[in-house]
Parts: structure tokens; sequence; C-alpha cells
């Protein structure tokens, strides 16, 4: 037997590795039976109350079908407030404009737009409690707009069944242990730690990386905030690990620019110094105990006071308090995965906000409107029956689509899960059912349908299929008791929301569909307004600014261009923009501080004074008056003059680097 045959792969190898490949984790099929089971219990339990919506509890269930505890708990609360609210709008239209169509309709997609537009500007479950609340009232008043006098009792029956089925996955989830979010966060949580630790080691020892590369890990700790988010109501100590969570996504953000903008600035200011600082902080990238972290802050802070205070250079000074900014920052990072883990309160609280443009809101809530406004004009021209199912399909899958990330290709998903969501239902309903009333018989038929959908939405590249197929194959199923066997009006239902789903694929790309290059724009045009309102000194804190400004940079690569030396240079142009902001932001809330001092009131009105014109030769000159007035003062005084000082170097600095850019902006001083 030669060697080359030896080596190949037997055929039991082969079929091994494409099992693995082909067949679901254990993982999976716990997750698909726990889905499962929820909806079968909040199917009966819907039975057993009697009510008339019985299988809205099970797409409740459909709907929340989370891998983790934390993720399905947080959508659950954010979908009872918005059904809720929806019950409540939907009573009001009902009340005001039962008799007339025309304005119930209007009403209707006004109301719809505006949650959409809202849902925009929110992230996660609040983004999707915010949508909900718009299609409910198509679910209850619409649905009901030949029947407005039973728009009440549909509301409550509503929201019993939104009730029962969280009821259900919490229980069901609960009593077969679905994991945790925490504890599924920590393994992406410390991977993205030591990944920033070697971003930074790597800058120490050998330069700046590079916009791309810190981009890349941007992307990667920016996952993490979902999960961040739903932590707080698994545990009683819930908020205390998801504040620490929080504090570490927000730390790593602001290791990674300190790391790049120390990097940069001693490479400009050699000195013994900055050599201790260096070695200090690459000795970070390696232990990175919090308590070591905190000492080695507080020596770089020691040793920036006596810098400040027998005279130092503005450069040195800069690359100085970016070490001391690193170092504290490396200490709330392991503090916060501490907290992760443990479930002790942190060092701090921090929030995570993210950039939505305005713009793309308000093109995705009128995209919605348009949408819904033009399929009920041609349905209600076209004298088409069953009228008010096909709206309520349409508003619902438009809705959707608003607050994915690419609703372009959760169009696709639609396109694809809703023809065969309805094969599933026929062939389950006409064909394994075929007349019979037993519940047993229900619950068996469903479990194959329902454990694909679960595969299928657990892999991203099909999430949006398996999603349709798990929500929409109960909807077109509708189990009542006793259950009903009616072909024309299933044909009907299923006809109407795959005429719902093309409805959606043109919509997204015909209705006023969003390029690449006005995404750029509009990001763009928002970072020029938020610069211009931080060197104003507005807007709000320096660390809420790193993370907004790190999602605002993690879009904007999404949507930069593919040409290699092009996309450098507008990566790089924007996280000078984004240094800009926050160095302004930050400077201008210690100038206010270090104004109370009459000492320093004179200096600290220049500088800012020379921040909001964006002189750069007035900006470094006020900063050497800060270092000047700064000598013989406390050691809390020359704390605070090095972090303005380093600053408006910061700011001097992008002034130079991108200020043919800025003046295009309009900041003539620049």
């Amino acid at each position: 037997m030669s060697e080359a045959t030896q080596d190949a792969p037997s055929l039991l190898d082969r079929t091994l590795a494409f099992a693995d490949r082909v067949v679901p984790p254990p993982s999976a099929w716990a997750f698909a039976l726990r889905i499962w089971l929820a909806m079968v219990l909040a199917l009966y339990a819907a039975f057993w109350l009697q009510l008339s919506g019985a299988s809205s509890a099970m797409v409740c269930v459909a709907i929340l079908a989370q891998p983790k505890r934390g993720q399905a708990l947080s959508k659950a609360l954010y979908r009872f407030v918005g059904t809720i609210v929806g019950a409540v709008v939907a009573i009001v239209l009902i009340a005001l404009f039962a008799q007339d169509r025309v304005l119930l309709l209007v009403s209707f997609a006004t109301w719809l737009m505006l949650c959409v537009f809202t849902a925009h500007f929110l992230q996660d479950t609040r983004a999707y409690g915010a949508m909900l609340s718009g299609y409910t009232v198509a679910i209850i008043a619409i649905a009901h707009i030949d029947a407005p006098q039973a728009v009440f009792e549909a509301a409550v029956d509503r929201v019993a069944a939104i009730a029962i089925g969280i009821v259900a996955i919490t229980f069901i989830n609960d009593a077969l242990a679905s994991p945790s979010t925490w504890r599924t966060l920590r393994t992406p949580l410390d991977g993205a730690l030591e990944a920033t630790r070697a971003f930074a080691r790597d800058t120490f020892t050998a330069g700046d990386p590079g916009s791309e590369r810190a981009g890349a890990l941007i992307r990667r700790i920016a996952v993490m905030r979902g999960d961040a988010s739903a932590i707080a109501g698994e545990l009683d100590d819930g908020p205390n690990r998801a504040a620490g969570a929080r504090s570490a996504i927000a730390a790593l953000y602001a290791m990674a620019a300190s790391a790049r903008a120390f990097g940069t600035a001693a490479d400009r200011a050699p000195g013994p110094a900055v050599a201790e600082a260096r070695v200090l902080c690459l000795d970070l990238t390696r232990d990175g105990a919090r308590d070591a972290a905190l000492r080695a802050a507080e020596r770089l802070r020691d040793g920036l006071a006596d810098t400040v205070g027998r005279g130092a250079d503005l450069g040195e000074v800069l690359a100085l308090q970016r070490a001391v900014d690193f170092a504290r920052n490396a200490a709330f990072a392991q503090d916060g995965a501490e907290a992760l883990d443990t479930g002790k309160r942190p060092l701090r609280d921090v929030p995570l906000p993210t950039h939505r443009d305005f713009p793309v809101a308000l093109r995705g809530a009128a995209r919605v409107g348009i949408a819904f406004g033009t399929t009920a004009l041609l349905l209600i021209f076209a004298g088409w029956p069953a009228t008010s199912f096909a709206l309520v399909q349409v508003a619902a899958t438009c809705a959707l689509s608003s607050i994915t990330p690419d609703p372009k290709a959760f169009a696709r998903g639609v396109l694809i899960g809703m023809p065969l969501a309805a094969l599933c239902a026929g062939l389950v309903l006409f064909g394994l059912l075929a007349g019979v009333q037993g519940f047993p018989l229900l619950a068996i038929a469903i479990a194959p349908v329902v454990f694909v959908a679960c595969f299928l939405s657990l892999n991203p590249p099909t999430f949006g299929v398996g999603f349709i197929l798990l929500v929409f194959f109960p909807v077109l199923l509708s189990p009542s008791n006793p259950q009903t066997y009616d072909p024309q009006t299933f044909f009907a239902n299923a006809l109407l929301v795959v005429m719902a789903a093309l409805i959606l694929f043109v919509t997204v790309r015909v209705v006023l569909p969003i390029s690449p290059s006005q995404h750029r724009a509009f990001a763009l045009d928002s970072a020029r307004r938020a610069l211009v309102d931080a060197l104003a000194g507005e807007g709000g804190d320096a660390t809420t600014r790193t993370s907004l400004n790190s999602d605002r940079l993690l879009q904007f690569a999404q949507w930069s261009s593919k040409s290699g030396a092009v996309r450098t240079a507008s990566l790089d142009r924007a996280f000078d923009l984004a240094r800009m902001e926050a160095a302004a932001a930050r400077a201008h809330a210690e100038l206010r501080r270090l104004a109370s001092d009459p000492a320093l009131a004179d200096a600290a009105g220049a500088a800012r004074q020379a921040i909001m014109a964006v002189d750069r030769r007035a900006i470094e000159a006020a900063a050497h008056a800060l270092l000047a007035a700064g000598r013989g003062t406390a050691r809390t005084t020359r704390l605070a003059i090095a972090r303005a000082a380093s600053d408006l170097a910061t700011i001097a600095n992008v002034a130079v680097t991108q200020g043919r850019f800025l003046r295009r902006l309009g900041l003539k001083g620049a």
C-alpha cells in the first residue's frame, strides 16, 4: 500500500466529516426541543382558556425563540410592553375612526411610520418593542375593520395570548436550563480583551497597525453589545453583570483608541518618561490584573504630574496622558470582565449608545408607509377579498424588515420563507392531520417543521428563512379548537402572505433605496454635526462619545469603498474626526473646571475660544500657556492641566492632518 493511499481519508472519516457539517450540534437540538415544547404548551394553555386567538400564543413563542435565556427574557419584556401600547392605540383609533375607513387606514399608517422611525434610534429588543407597537395595531384594529365592535375583545385576547406565550417560553427555558447569556458572553469577551491587548502590544512595539485592523477590532467588540444589554433580567445580580459587560466593552473601545494615540505621540516625543510609560503599558498587555493596572495608572499619573511640574513638552504630555488613559481603561476592562463573571458591582456603569442616521430612519419609516398605502389602494380598488389579512401581513413584514441590519437580505429570506411556510402548513394541515381533531397528533405533526426552522434560524446565512418559517408556519396553520379544514381560506391566505413577501422584496429595492455612497454621506454628515457640537462645548461626555463614535466607525467601514487606497484614506479620516470630537468634548469639560481657578481662568477661557474657532496655532498656544501656568500648582491641578493640554494637542494634530477636509466641512479656522 502506497504512502498516498495510507494518508487518504477513509470512507468512514469522510462520512463523519460530512455528518459534522450537516447534522446540527446537540445545542441546536436542545434549542429546537425547547421551542417546540414551549409552542405546544402555549397553544394548549390558550385552548384551555378558550381564547379566540389561541394561535397567537404559539406565534409569540416563535417570535421569542432565542438560543439564550437573557435574550428571550429581554425580547419578551419589550414584546409585552409593545403589545400593551399597540392594543391601547388600536382601541383609540377604532373609537375615533370606526366610521371612516380612509381615516383609520391613514392614521394607522402614520402610527406605523412613527413607530418604525423611533425603532431606528433604539437598539436590540427595545427597537423590536417600538416596531411591534406599530403593527400590533394592524393585528387588532385593521384585522377587525369590518367589525369594530370586536376590537376590544380582540385586544384583550391578544394581550392574553402574548402573556401566555411569554410564560410558556420562560417556564420551558428555566425548566430545561436554557444557556445563560452571561455565561456565553464570557468567552467572546475574554477573546476580545486578549485581542485588544494584542492590538495594543503590537502598537507599542511596532507602531500603529492602521485603521483597517482597528476597525476589525471594533467589529469584534461591537457584536457583544446585544448580549450585554440582555443580561440584566437573568439573575438577581444580573444588573451588576450587565453593568460589568458594558463597562468592559466601553473600556475595550478606549484601550484601542488610547493605544494608537500613545504610539503616535510617543514616536514624536521620545524621552525617558515616555519610554518608561511604554514599558508599563506593555506589561499591562501581558498581565491584565485589575490591581496591577490601577497601580500602573497611579504610577503614570505621578510621572505625569512631575513632568508638568518641571515644565514639559506638549508632545510628551500627550503621550503620558494617553498612557494613563490606557492603564485606566485596562483596569476597567478587567474589572468589568470580573463583574460579569462574579456578579459583583463594577467600578462604573456606563451606557453604550449606538449611532443612527436621521435620513436612514426617515426613509425607512417612509418606505413602510408607502408600501402599506400602495398595497391598501391596490387591494381596495381591485375588490380583493380578505384585504385586511393582506394588509396585516404587509405591515408586519415591512415593519420587521425595518429593524434588521440588512433589509434586502431579510427580504430575500422572506421571499423564500413565506412559500416554504405555506407549503409546510399545507402538508401538515391537509396531509398529516387530514381532518383529525386530536391535540397530541397536532403537537407531533408540527415538530419536524419547528425543528427545521430552528436549525435554519441558528445559521446566520439562513436566519431570515428560518425565522419566517418558524413564525408564519403557525400563522397559516392557524390551529384552533376545533380545527378548521377550509382549503379555500387556506390557499387564499397562503397566496396573500406570498404576495406580502413579493411586495416587501420589491419595496426595499425600489422605494427610497439607500446606496452605500449615501450611507457614507449620511454618516459623514452626522460626524460633522457631532464634531461641530463637540467643538462648541455641547454634547455628551467623552466615554459616551467613544462608544457612539465606535459604532459610527463600524457602520462607516461597512459602507466604505472596497478599493484599498480609497477605503484606507476614508477610514483614516473617520478615525481622525472621531478622535478630534472626543478630545474636544473632554477638553471643554476639563477647561470648565479649570476656569474656576482665578489663576487659570484666562488661559482656560482662551483655550476654549481657540477650540471653538478651530485655530490650530491658538490651540497650541493655549496648551503651552496652560502647561506654563501649571508649574508649582497642586498635583490634582497639574493632572487636570495635563488632561486638558493633551486634548488640545490632539485637536491641533488632527487640524494639521485633516485641515483641508475640515475646511470642506465648513470649519474655516482649521
